[in-house]
């Protein structure tokens, strides 16, 4: 039988905290560890339980602002083997960018109202438990059609690179990206590296650089 996952489950609603263990209790793969309702509790709780993966609120006492995002960045230094998943009800690209500004390996960004579709929740679980990153596909959805600002990042790239980062954001791969644009996958790579030089978010074509670049498109 293959190890469940423990989860720290922190929202000082006690609404929202039992709407969302509801949920967890559906999936034969978690295993909920500890409840919290602020920062501090939740900082402890990864202390006492060591879970491999943490969901959390964005906004908790002690001020009701960011301590999700904080509590990410705290536990990604302190404790890298667990990885956290903020929920939020906020569409906002700049909550996103800080959560995944020093990488994106074992962190997730979703949105509360989102998280009622189970099979999209425990496929979040599942690739930051394993290492890898999860932004909220509806956060995508919201946001892909903005336009870049007159001075902004993306307003160096060309209308092919553009369509290129525009997919990278929808999440396809690189022969995903080819077969929707007709091209071939040398070019793909081409124009990716061209994306990423432009946008300055290093030049390896990884996980981390891809989550980057789509999160500044976002923001544009």
């Amino acid at each position: 039988m293959t190890e469940r996952i423990s989860i720290v489950l922190a929202d000082d609603s006690v609404i929202i905290r039992a709407g969302v263990r509801a949920l967890l209790d559906e999936l034969d793969e978690v295993d909920v560890v500890a409840e919290c309702s602020t920062y501090d509790e939740l900082m402890d709780a990864v202390v006492d339980h060591a879970p491999a993966l943490v969901i959390t609120d964005i906004r908790m006492p002690p001020t009701h602002t960011d301590e999700g995002i904080r509590a990410a960045l705290a536990i990604r230094k302190g404790h890298p083997d667990t990885g956290v998943i903020v929920l939020s009800q906020f569409s906002q690209p700049e909550y996103a960018l800080l959560l995944f500004e020093e990488g994106s390996q074992r962190l997730g960004y979703l949105l509360k109202h989102a998280i009622g579709e189970v099979e999209r929740l425990r496929q979040a679980i599942l690739a930051v438990a394993e290492g890898g990153s999860s932004v909220d596909p509806e956060i995508i959805d919201l946001l892909v059609t903005a336009r870049a600002t007159a001075d902004g990042p993306t307003s160096r790239l060309t209308p092919r690179e553009t369509e290129v980062l525009a997919a990278i954001a929808e999440g396809l791969n690189n022969a995903a990206i080819a077969e929707r644009l007709v091209l071939s996958p040398k070019a793909v790579s081409k124009h990716i590296g061209s994306i990423f030089a432009k946008l300055d978010v290093g030049g390896l074509d990884d996980a981390h650089h891809r989550v980057k670049a789509a999160l500044i498109y976002l923001a544009s």
